[in-house]
């Protein structure tokens, strides 16, 4: 039997799916297609009740149990634990070890270490994620209209997007809570539109229903948050984690918005030369001497 937690706290992750993917060929095929969706799905499984799959899946709950000790593990719960624990050392900073003394002179310095924390962190999720990055940008020139989702300090990234899609020339929506609610502002959106939803702790009821409502439609979907256990990520097919790791202000802004400047670039230099004719088109407003003063040099 597979061991626990503990033991893969110590074991390379890629050698722990391999184990488990070379048992599934000696099982059924319906016990295989079981095992099979918790290895894809592993997002889901490890965040949702053990209840929640077996009604997504239409099968009991002894089934998942039984699966998952013909994966090897001691029950559900083992799996569960497993799973949650490969996907948060994916997103959760190594390096986080700063921790403020509340010494002034030791502060600053603390600090800067931790944003570049949150920065690195953001960026290595970002070069793991290079399949994701491609269809972000093959989706987003092909939608009708992108709509930008965001509550509270989430609307700022979003808020970001929205003014890099209207830059690069892309039909944009911004979404966030004003006079109607998120589920009224949805009710628009089609197939051929694109979703990017920004979601930073803590997470909010409204933005996720809203979310769901809009997944039932086809919609493509892109989640921009820190953590595979944000509800969104359960209706979003392209998922970005961002580190957002802050000791004062709950969560830090440092790493979405890095992420929306990374993805919004990329999909610039995709654009081709659309692309550049926006940008040119865009910089054409820093001649306007009504606005900027032209000694101090322009620069877009």
């Amino acid at each position: 039997m597979i061991r626990g937690l503990s033991y893969y706290n110590k074991m390379d992750v890629q050698r722990l799916e391999e184990r488990i993917r070379g048992r599934l060929n000696h099982f059924p095929t319906k016990t295989r297609r079981v095992a099979e969706y918790i290895l894809a799905n592993s997002s889901e499984v490890a965040f949702h009740s053990i209840s929640e799959t077996a009604e997504k899946l239409s099968v009991s709950r002894a089934q998942l149990v039984r699966v998952a000790r013909m994966l090897g593990f001691e029950g559900y719960a083992d799996l569960k634990n497993t799973l949650k624990h490969k996907l948060m050392t994916q997103v959760i900073p190594s390096s986080l070890s700063v921790q403020l003394d509340g010494k002034a002179d030791n502060t600053s310095s603390e600090l800067c270490r931790l944003e570049q924390a949150n920065i690195e962190e953001t960026c290595k999720n970002l070069n793991m994620n290079r399949e994701s990055i491609s269809e972000f940008c093959k989706t987003a020139q092909k939608s009708d209209v992108i709509y930008c989702m965001g509550w509270g300090i989430s609307s700022l990234p979003a808020e970001w997007l929205y003014t890099r899609f209207s830059e690069l020339g892309l039909k944009s929506v911004l979404m966030r809570r004003g006079s109607l609610s998120l589920l009224e502002q949805s009710r628009g959106i089609r197939a051929n539109d694109m979703l990017i939803v920004c979601e930073l702790p803590s997470y909010v009821i409204e933005v996720t229903e809203a979310v769901e409502k809009i997944s039932q439609r086809n919609t493509a979907i892109a989640s921009i948050t820190d953590s595979p256990a944000a509800p969104v990520c359960s209706y979003s097919g392209m998922h970005f984690y961002v580190s957002d790791h802050s000791p004062l202000f709950g969560s830090s802004l440092i790493g979405s918005m890095f992420a929306v400047h990374v993805l919004t670039s990329i999909l610039a230099q995709d654009m081709g030369l659309a692309g550049r004719q926006a940008l040119e088109a865009q910089k054409e407003g820093l001649t306007d001497q009504r606005v900027y003063y032209p000694s101090y040099g322009l620069r877009y």
